[in-house]
């Protein structure tokens, strides 16, 4: 018997403990993982260089989220018809690929070597789905993707922390990313080996959570159509969600070193932990109610709760009533506890409350495509219409922005979908 199916038969007989542990980890290590190929060369300030009258990192920004914006496009199709058997050899071509990418970053001169960013994105888009794939359809889907989703709050400072150190020591910004992502090889071929181990839905998950398939494009536009008016809406929150995700991480050294905190690289990581606990501690105790509806509609509230945080701890902020650094860590947590909620909830619970035979990938995509479009849209914007103002300020005037959106929009959301199950309790919908 081969060792894959040897430890997928023992993780099928173990506690819910063990199981849930092997997932987390293996979902987390390889999402981690895969941030050392995407966001180190945020960390350096490429300062000195324009391209276009544009500041060249903003040129590398842009042309990262550009790849990874055409990445969540493909992933629609992609992503929502991969076969599991697949989804593992993906994940390490398309990291493969970013990375060599990253070694053309170093090798061709600026500013000639802009496009390799873009090359780098094109593939890293469609990583959160694959690795997502593993893990949805259970009875016990929050509390794993809370684990996975944590990755990315911490794994953002960190591979941060680990570039702007290289760069202090003498690295080459523009080779700084490649040796960033080089140091986590190992670890993202352990976590892609712990998914691959992870045996499929058994029939009490799918009893619970809805049997999770592949969706060709004559399913995928059914889909739409019946929930047309909520995927827009849920869409229109994820873009304020995302573009301003994006920015404060893209930007977060310029932003802290407007703060003050220039000199203290540890802050990108030291900021984000405690974000990440308290974060996966909300998230993940809802594995605990069984109820699709409560859970539905109460994460709509969450998201809603995520924009007001946003929204009240700046305007404490701005008129001196918090510490710059208490600001940062709060908007930080408002911001990753709708980002999160709505990445690890929102779709399952969706799906399982309507009973729709489908998977979280199409409605995943559709959300992420446009929310990087929206990042694109807010970088342009700051630099063609408030490049006068700093990075804090522009990251305080988006902060508003970000509140009322998610805060409004969720609402009109809840009042829509309790009205659609109204109309679709008595009969499943596919």
């Amino acid at each position: 018997m081969e060792a894959k199916n040897r430890i997928s038969i023992w993780l099928e007989k173990q506690k819910d403990l063990v199981f849930i542990l092997w997932c987390i980890a293996g979902a987390f290590i390889t999402y981690f993982s895969m941030y050392a190929f995407r966001k180190p060369f945020s960390a350096a300030l490429y300062e000195g260089i324009l391209l276009w009258g544009m500041p060249y990192k903003v040129v590398l920004i842009i042309s990262q989220v550009m790849g990874y914006t055409c990445s969540k496009f493909l992933g629609i199709k992609v992503v929502s018809e991969m076969p599991p058997e697949r989804r593992a050899r993906y994940i390490l071509l398309l990291i493969g690929l970013s990375w060599l990418a990253l070694l053309c970053l170093g090798i061709v001169p600026a500013p000639y070597n802009f496009l390799f960013l873009f090359l780098n994105g094109l593939p890293l888009g469609m990583i959160w789905g694959l690795v997502f794939a593993f893990i949805e359809g259970r009875k016990n889907t929050e509390l794993l993707a809370a684990g996975l989703a944590s990755s990315f709050i911490v794994a953002s400072g960190v591979v941060k922390s680990i570039g702007l150190s290289f760069v202090l020591n003498g690295v080459s910004e523009f080779w700084m990313p490649f040796l960033t992502g080089f140091c986590f090889i190992p670890s993202l071929l352990l976590g892609v080996w712990m998914l691959t181990k992870i045996p499929p839905p058994t029939q009490l998950d799918e009893a619970l959570r809805t049997k999770r398939t592949p969706m060709n494009a004559q399913e995928r536009w059914a889909f739409f159509r019946t929930f047309a008016p909520g995927i827009i809406l849920m869409t229109l929150v994820y873009i304020a969600l995302n573009a301003y995700r994006d920015f404060r991480d893209n930007f977060a050294v310029e932003i802290w070193k407007d703060l003050g905190y220039a000199e203290q690289p540890e802050m990108l990581t030291y900021s984000e932990v405690p974000i990440a606990i308290v974060v996966l501690i909300i998230i993940a105790a809802m594995i605990f109610v069984q109820n699709h509806r409560l859970v539905f509609y109460t994460n709509l509230v969450v998201i809603g709760l995520g924009g007001l945080t946003v929204l009240l701890t700046t305007y404490f902020f701005v008129n001196g009533y918090l510490h710059p650094a208490i600001w940062m860590i709060s908007v930080g947590f408002g911001m990753y506890l709708a980002y999160i909620s709505y990445n690890v909830v929102l779709f399952e619970r969706w799906i399982a409350l309507f009973k729709y035979v489908s998977n979280i990938g199409f409605l995943m995509y559709i959300s992420d495509s446009f929310g990087y479009l929206g990042s694109v849209a807010v970088m342009l914007y700051q630099h063609f219409f408030q490049s006068t103002l700093s990075w804090l300020d522009f990251f305080v005037e988006i902060s508003y922005a970000m509140g009322i959106i998610s805060l409004v929009l969720s609402a009109v959301a809840l009042i829509y979908f309790y009205k659609k199950e109204l109309r679709h309790t008595k009969t499943p919908m596919n």
